[in-house]
């Protein structure tokens, strides 16, 4: 779904036989990645913030979930509507503009968190904080090792969205069947699938943000679409990470 920016400049490559022209370059890249690194981790955060409160505030208050517990036309749109609105956003988010695609962006966590709302209601507390916990050591180890390893990852990501097009799958099946033994093996298959994604995605994105440069081969608004769309994937990662945990070790009240 990401588009990788691969800039070819031929005065570069003209010059590339300077050792100091080489170094420059290399500086400036690893600055541009960096940057558009830190763009990405702030609207992951922000994506997870607006879910956690969103959560909090209906767990918190339930009567406010009446609506959507009486009305299973409501409850279903609030579940499957992120599905299309992540299509759409995946799909057409180089037509948008800034402004209308940080609003899809907003409204997706704002779902995404009424789901979650449930969740809170299902499991014990403790369950959804461990499994919150080992979610984000788990997701930082991975990222790290996604962002530091010189081995390209394409192939391995390659499996891995293999691996998630069966939990997909999977998990809309179980969601009307509600098989315990099968969710559980979807929750350890997940498990593995999403951090090996959270590695190739970060690697993905520090590419990305390599092909950014100084000089504005890619210009502004296309960076900061890209590195909104960026948040949204490892914010998704994050999610049904934490989300396949709660399947596994996950302890319902």
């Amino acid at each position: 779904m990401l588009i990788l920016h691969e800039n070819s400049n031929m005065d570069s490559q003209h010059h590339s036989s300077t050792p100091e022209h080489l170094f420059v370059n290399q500086t400036v890249t690893r600055s541009a990645a960096k940057t558009f690194m830190a763009n990405v981790f702030a609207y992951m955060f922000l994506a997870l913030s607006v879910s956690a409160i969103t959560a909090f505030l209906l767990f918190a208050n339930p009567e406010w979930l009446i609506p959507f517990a009486t009305n299973k036309l409501l409850f279903y749109g609030v579940v499957f509507a992120p599905i299309g609105l992540s299509l759409l956003i995946y799909t057409r988010f180089s037509k948008f503009s800034i402004p209308v695609l940080m609003l899809l962006f907003i409204l997706y966590s704002v779902l995404v968190g009424i789901t979650l709302s449930f969740v809170l209601l299902v499991y014990t507390q403790q369950s959804v904080f461990s499994c919150f916990a080992a979610a984000a050591v788990m997701f930082g180890i991975m990222a790290f090792m996604g962002y530091k390893t010189d081995k390209d990852l394409t192939s391995f990501g390659r499996l891995m969205y293999m691996g998630f097009i069966g939990v997909f799958v999977s998990s809309i099946i179980n969601f009307f069947f509600q098989n315990d033994t099968m969710s559980y093996i979807i929750g350890i298959v997940g498990v593995m699938v999403f951090t090996g994604l959270t590695a190739y995605h970060v690697q993905k994105l520090k590419n990305i943000g390599e092909g950014i440069d100084a000089n504005g081969n890619t210009i502004e608004a296309d960076a900061k679409k890209l590195s909104i769309i960026g948040g949204l994937t490892l914010y998704l990662d994050f999610i049904n990470l934490f989300l396949m945990l709660l399947r596994v070790f996950g302890r319902k009240d």
